[in-house]
């Protein structure tokens, strides 16, 4: 049953990154690495300029996908952040400790985004 719930969720970021236009997707690495645990990792190019560089590794617990860890990072053609959202435990007195955003000149506290929502706020970004 994980195995299932494992390859439905990579199914359905794959169909996200299939609904994105203007996009080019430099890697994608699915590793299901036994039935409950997978590795993902993405990079996607917008307007060949902008990078979206996705990690996730993900179990499945009481039938549903949970994060190890996780690091969403966008930047610009010449390597500067835009935002990057991550689980690394170095920020403890953030509330949403360890989860956390990284902006151009701060950090702030905030839960983990679902990747539609990364997605969303990235093409909202370029538009």
């Amino acid at each position: 049953m994980s195995r299932k719930i494992i390859q439905a969720y990579l199914d359905e970021i794959e169909q996200l990154l299939l609904n994105c236009s203007n996009v080019y997707v430099e890697e994608y690495n699915a590793v299901i690495l036994t039935t409950q645990r997978a590795n993902l990792r993405i990079r996607i190019r917008f307007a060949l300029r902008y990078l979206l560089a996705i990690s996730e590794i993900l179990v499945v617990v009481n039938n549903q996908v949970t994060y190890i860890d996780y690091r969403y990072h966008f930047q610009d053609a010449q390597n500067n952040l835009i935002f990057r959202y991550d689980s690394t435990p170095h920020f403890p007195n953030l509330s949403s400790f360890p989860h956390h955003k990284h902006l151009f000149d701060d950090v702030i506290a905030c839960e983990k985004p679902h990747l539609a929502d990364v997605l969303q706020e990235v093409m909202e970004f370029l538009e």
